[in-house]
């Protein structure tokens, strides 16, 4: 298998729940029942866009050296009304929580999260409208 290849397998367990194994051992429960006992699959591309989209951020606010505590991506994303429900939008809203954060440093971070970096964004927005957005706050008391 070459370096750009990956592979999974998904093993039905039971009802419509599914166990997916990655290609490098790692597990992951699914449910198609709404509400099910896990995530649906529909879920799980809105929560990885969002990991993929944090990976960036998170990664680049680090080389530039930000002083944060905390990020986290909230995602909202709306799905098309008839059968294939698929998303036509999904936003990403970025929140950096820390001290002494350069604006400057966020918004690039995630600017080329969503133009250069994050595949699985890229991957969708052939068919999807991605938007994104970002907040910093300062730590609590209780951070």
């Amino acid at each position: 298998m070459s370096a750009n290849s990956m592979n999974a397998k998904v093993t039905w367990v039971e009802g419509m729940t599914f166990v997916a194994t990655s290609g490098s051992g790692h597990q992951v429960v699914m449910d198609g029942d709404s509400p099910g006992k896990a995530p649906s699959p529909m879920e799980m591309v809105l929560m990885s866009a969002g990991s993929c989209a944090s990976v960036d951020v998170v990664s680049i606010l680090q080389k530039a050296k930000q002083n944060f505590q905390r990020c986290y991506c909230e995602l909202s994303g709306t799905r098309a009304d008839s059968v294939p429900k698929v998303f036509t939008d999904i936003h990403l809203e970025f929140v950096v929580v820390g001290t002494d954060i350069n604006e400057k440093h966020v918004e690039r971070a995630v600017k080329l999260s969503a133009d250069k970096y994050c595949s699985v964004a890229k991957m969708l927005e052939a068919s999807v409208n991605i938007t994104h957005s970002y907040r910093i706050e300062s730590p609590q008391q209780d951070d």
